[in-house]
């Protein structure tokens, strides 16, 4: 600037301005966003002239094309671009229209966001869990996840591709310039003004003709009104009788009418009741009683009962429990169907709950009373084995529908229970004996064992110490087997019980067969119990032979034997 050093003179005074002026306009940084003029435009590339740069920056045609400018851009206009270099190694500006556009339309969004504002855009493509969205104005991309893109499931987009529509921005992360948009919240906002709109029209009390039922759930069925509407009828208000889900009563696709019972216009519901269109049944209930029998119609089948009606409007449930005395598993289906009218007997009518217990075996004979009637306790009978498990018999005995239980242990008095268990089959026919009958619990014990004699038997004119004779049936190291003459059971003596004498103690001093006296040691009839032993009836005699064959003056002629008598006269003598 030498040459305009001197600034007296008019001309370079006026220079001077003219420069300050210019540079003032033109701020010159990068990363900054200026408006350049087009000056000329070739095959490949476009020259921009900003001021203030030493040379004109060019731009590629490419880059245009990609951002929808290639065919509007003419000589003489301006372009938004952004200054990435002032100078870069070649001595060259780099600009760029494409990262312009970028970074304006991502201060588009940040103002959309902040203002909580939808903005217009169109799906472009498919992705990855969801969909990609292009903003109209900008041209920038957003992504709209699968869950966002409407308030109902879709199982086909592509009428939504390529169609300009507002979306709400929903998240916005500006550290890696990532937008995410939301397409449903436009839709359900759109829909909740609809919605509110058509709940005017409704008020409590009013009856809906024919809603459609569109679902149901654990809480209650949902209609639809007019093609317009869902509402909610809850699980108490379907019916005055107890219902434990809606698919019990209703059908998808049937038609009902509805009284609107309550109206929510924050949360823009409707509640309804099919109830309260007619007279509560349960006022009638006094013209019922307790363990009197009714005709009751089968309205609906389940896996655990019927549900009947005894009259319109009021229900009661047939518990599969209470339709047979005998069949423990009963199938509801295989005994009645939809329509049938059947005998019952109330069993409960409790108001508070307004619940109705009935009951059709009670309506029946007790097949265990009249079982009882014919065959009282001791009595025998015929039977064939229906089944076995691993501890019991099961046997269906004679003309009545009833299975006895024949526990293991009931089949031998002498036999392991469960190797005599192994020996029977289904089918096989057997006679018993009646044990015990619990009418109230429908069970019936028989036993096999005791329709003979109790070999046990054999003790009950017996006591503790009396003698047996018993034959050694076998030895091992704990003791000795054996058996008493004329019983048929089978005893174990132990080892420590075989000999007073330890040394003489030893099992193996017997072979088998031998015949041998014993003494009981203990009994009890009641618990089936009985201890021999050897030992005790050694003892026995060894108190028997001192008894009977020792004297008064045995021992007198021994040394010493009167010592202690003369101790005892020494010793009184001194006292005196």
């Amino acid at each position: 600037m030498e040459i305009y050093k001197d600034l007296k003179s008019a001309k370079n005074q006026q220079f001077e301005k003219l420069l300050n002026s210019q540079l003032s306009k033109n701020k010159i940084e990068e990363g900054k966003i200026i408006e350049g003029k087009i000056t000329k435009i070739t095959e490949k590339f476009v020259f921009v002239f900003i001021p203030g740069l030493k040379s004109e920056p060019i731009i590629d045609v490419n880059e245009l094309k990609m951002i929808g400018l290639k065919d509007k851009i003419i000589v003489g206009e301006n372009i938004p671009v952004l200054l990435e270099k002032i100078e870069d190694k070649n001595g060259e500006v780099l600009v760029s229209a494409l990262k312009a556009k970028k970074i304006k339309g991502w201060y588009e969004l940040e103002k959309a966001y902040e203002n909580n504002s939808s903005i217009v855009g169109k799906i472009t493509s498919k992705c990855k869990g969801g969909v990609i969205v292009e903003h109209t104005e900008t041209g920038s991309l957003m992504f709209c996840p699968g869950s966002q893109i409407s308030d109902k499931p879709l199982k086909n987009i592509d009428h939504l591709i390529g169609v300009e529509q507002k979306f709400a921005i929903i998240k916005l992360d500006k550290i890696r310039g990532n937008a995410c948009v939301s397409r449903r919240q436009i839709v359900s906002s759109n829909k909740r003004e609809d919605k509110a709109k058509i709940i005017e029209k409704f008020s409590v009390g009013d009856v809906i003709k024919d809603a459609v039922v569109k679902g149901y759930s654990s809480f209650g069925c949902f209609f639809e009104v007019n093609n317009e509407i869902d509402v909610l009828v809850h699980l108490q208000e379907i019916s005055y009788s107890r219902v434990n889900h809606p698919d019990e009563i209703f059908n998808i696709g049937e038609k009902h009418n509805l009284k609107v019972i309550s109206i929510d216009k924050e949360k823009l519901q409707i509640g309804c009741s099919i109830k309260q269109l007619s007279p509560d049944p349960f006022e009638h209930i006094g013209n019922y009683e307790i363990g009197q029998k009714y005709k009751v119609k089968v309205d609906k089948i389940t896996d655990y009962g019927c549900f009947c009606s005894l009259e319109p409007g009021l229900s009661t449930l047939l518990h599969s429990s209470e339709m047979s005395w005998t069949k423990r598993n009963v199938v509801p289906k295989k005994l009645f169907k939809v329509g049938d009218m059947i005998d019952c007997v109330i069993t409960e009518i409790d108001k508070e709950k307004r619940r109705i217990a009935i009951s059709h075996k009670l309506t029946l004979d007790n097949p265990y009373q009249l079982f009882t009637n014919k065959f009282p306790i001791g009595s025998e009978i015929n039977g064939i084995v229906t089944s076995i498990n691993e501890y019991a018999l099961y046997v269906k005995l004679d003309e009545f529908d009833i299975d006895g239980f024949l526990h293991a242990n009931d089949l031998s008095y002498t036999n392991n229970p469960e190797n005599e268990l192994k020996k029977y089959k289904n089918g096989d026919k057997l006679k018993v004996k009646v044990l015990e009958v619990k009418k109230d619990e429908q069970k019936v014990r028989v036993g096999l064992k005791q329709l003979g004699t109790d070999p046990f038997d054999f003790f009950k004119n017996k006591k503790v110490n009396d003698i047996l004779t018993v034959q050694v049936i076998s030895s091992d190291n704990k003791g000795l087997i054996v058996k008493p003459e004329n019983c048929e059971l089978d005893f174990m003596i132990k080892k420590s019980n075989i000999a007073v004498n330890s040394a003489d103690a030893r099992p193996s001093r017997f072979v088998g067969g031998e015949r041998i006296d014993t003494a009981i040691s203990e009994l009890n009839i009641d618990k089936r119990k009985v201890s021999l032993s050897i030992k005790l009836l050694e003892e026995l005699q060894n108190k028997e032979a001192v008894s009977k064959f020792s004297s008064p003056l045995s021992g007198k002629n021994l040394p010493f034997s009167s010592l202690s008598e003369k101790l005892d006269d020494k010793k009184k003598k001194g006292e005196e």
